[in-house]
């Protein structure tokens, strides 16, 4: 396979527009705003988010979902034993990336990550999928594992032993919600002379401004 020169991967960006003048003043019913169209306009996981944390100074990232969102935050659901929970408790500090290709958007929010309280978890752990529940509760996430066949095994036996009730949430398992104090909304342009309008949180609400592409 001969090698593609990568420097010919381009196009131009003309779906859009973002005036600071225009925009909301609430930076989560802009992005509320933004949301809805996301999930007219996106047929593949709209809600799909990429979470970055930071542990030793090293960042990581990973796609998570997006399963709440109001003024108090953005929630998501993961193991508390998991690399990103570890590094969360080292390091509340962290970001979540919205990028919707087909809209030619992102969303960049940072902020600070708490634990949601249990009622939370536990309404949404018992809300999913049967068989997702069950591969919470067996999968060691984020540890070393053998082969994959360790996994389906813990799953079938688990599945065996609850005999059709409902697993109870494991205590290493629940959710999340990062309050944000930043938001960036960029649209892209043509040109590459992008939208980009920020949000800053501050004593008195939100600062917003333009800033150049």
């Amino acid at each position: 396979m001969e090698n593609q020169n990568l420097n010919d991967f381009r196009r131009e960006y003309q779906k859009g527009i973002l005036d600071k003048e225009n925009a909301n003043a609430d930076p989560f019913k802009q992005f509320g705003a933004w949301l809805q169209d996301a999930l007219k306009y996106v047929n593949i996981d709209p809600t799909a988010m990429v979470l970055s944390t930071v542990s030793d100074n090293k960042p990581s990232s990973r796609i998570v979902l997006l399963k709440e969102f109001d003024e108090n935050g953005f929630c998501f659901f993961t193991n508390y034993e998991s690399r990103k929970a570890l590094e969360i408790e080292k390091s509340a500090y962290a970001s979540i990336l919205f990028f919707w290709k087909e809209l030619d958007r992102q969303i960049r929010i940072e902020g600070i990550v708490e634990k949601t309280n249990s009622i939370v978890s536990d309404e949404y752990f018992n809300s999913r999928p049967y068989d997702s529940r069950i591969s919470a509760i067996i999968s060691p996430q984020s540890d070393e594992i053998k082969e994959r066949g360790l996994l389906d095994k813990a799953f079938e036996k688990m599945k065996m032993e609850l005999e059709g009730n409902d697993p109870d949430r494991p205590v290493y398992w629940g959710g999340y919600v990062l309050k944000a104090n930043y938001f960036e909304f960029w649209q892209g342009r043509e040109n590459r002379l992008h939208d980009r309008v920020v949000y800053e949180k501050k004593d008195e609400g939100w600062k917003i401004k333009r800033i150049a592409p």
